[in-house]
């Protein structure tokens, strides 16, 4: 007859023994080290019955905070370093690659397709910059046709789909093919930082815990070209004080950037070659 009793020994093994091990769920593999790891962690902490009340507690208040427009469990994942690890497992590049960083929430696949030189700043609002660049392969040869989008919050630290009574639609965002020399250019307004959502659970949870809720001010570009691998990454404003501390930690020294004066007082430029690596078969696009 099976072991019955259920003790602090055995609980890993009485729990993954009802694990169907035939079972077709996609997460089968996935979930069996998770059993594992919760266990230990229970064993290694040993949480009172109140602790335990209080994390189950703050899991349910980040189910109900979480809905179409807002996803708490997305911010957690990002917040606790989870969304870039697993980046960096599943797009390691070599050397002198641009590298990937987590997308965010605010990417649309829908922006509009606009010629070079266009300005994708809408409402004018905010101090001029001037974007230019280049997307090359590892030998440092063009990559013509590439496709380049880019999106960004406002002077003032918000996207364009946060604000959708306030900002025009598309407003700071643009899709872009580059010409024969790889290159590419557009007009925006520089953007601002700004703090992820504080107002939820995660938020106050992590706040409270001393965790920076603060981004640095950056630009997000997608990067397309056939035969390569697809860049998801953001360009830093070296200037900003926050480069050290970003909330869902991203910043990367090759992705630091200075935004240099240009012309008038207020206006500056950022220059910036991205560098494709071939696609590996059987690796899919992030």
């Amino acid at each position: 007859m099976a072991e019955l009793s259920f003790s602090e020994s055995n609980s890993v093994q009485r729990v993954v023994e009802r694990v169907d091990r035939h079972a077709e769920s996609p997460l089968h593999d996935f979930m069996l080290p998770i059993i594992e790891h919760v266990h230990k962690l229970i064993r290694e902490t040993r949480p009172t019955h109140a602790d335990w009340r209080k994390t189950v507690e703050f899991l349910t208040e980040v189910g109900h905070a979480s809905d179409g427009r807002r996803q708490e469990w997305v911010l957690l994942s990002d917040l606790l370093g989870v969304t870039a690890l697993i980046e960096e497992i599943n797009t390691s590049r070599p050397k002198g690659a641009t590298p990937n960083t987590v997308r965010g929430p605010f990417y649309r696949a829908d922006a509009p397709r606009l010629p070079l030189d266009a300005n994708i700043s809408l409402d004018g609002i905010g101090a001029p910059l001037w974007v230019t660049g280049k997307v090359c392969d590892l030998d440092g040869q063009p990559i013509a046709g590439a496709t380049i989008e880019t999106w960004q919050a406002n002077s003032q630290g918000f996207y364009e789909n946060q604000q959708p009574d306030q900002q025009p639609e598309f407003n700071l965002r643009g899709v872009f093919t580059a010409d024969a020399a790889g290159s590419f250019r557009y007009r925006t307004v520089r953007p601002a930082g700004y703090t992820v959502p504080s107002d939820g659970p995660v938020g106050l949870l992590l706040g409270d815990l001393g965790f920076s809720l603060r981004r640095p001010a950056h630009l997000h570009f997608l990067i397309k070209a056939d035969g390569f691998e697809t860049i998801s990454t953001h360009i830093y404003d070296s200037s900003d004080p926050e480069l050290g501390r970003d909330a869902l930690f991203g910043v990367k020294q090759e992705l630091v950037a200075t935004l240099k004066p240009r012309g008038k007082a207020d206006e500056c430029s950022l220059d910036f070659t991205f560098v494709m690596v071939r696609a590996k078969k059987g690796r899919r696009a992030p």
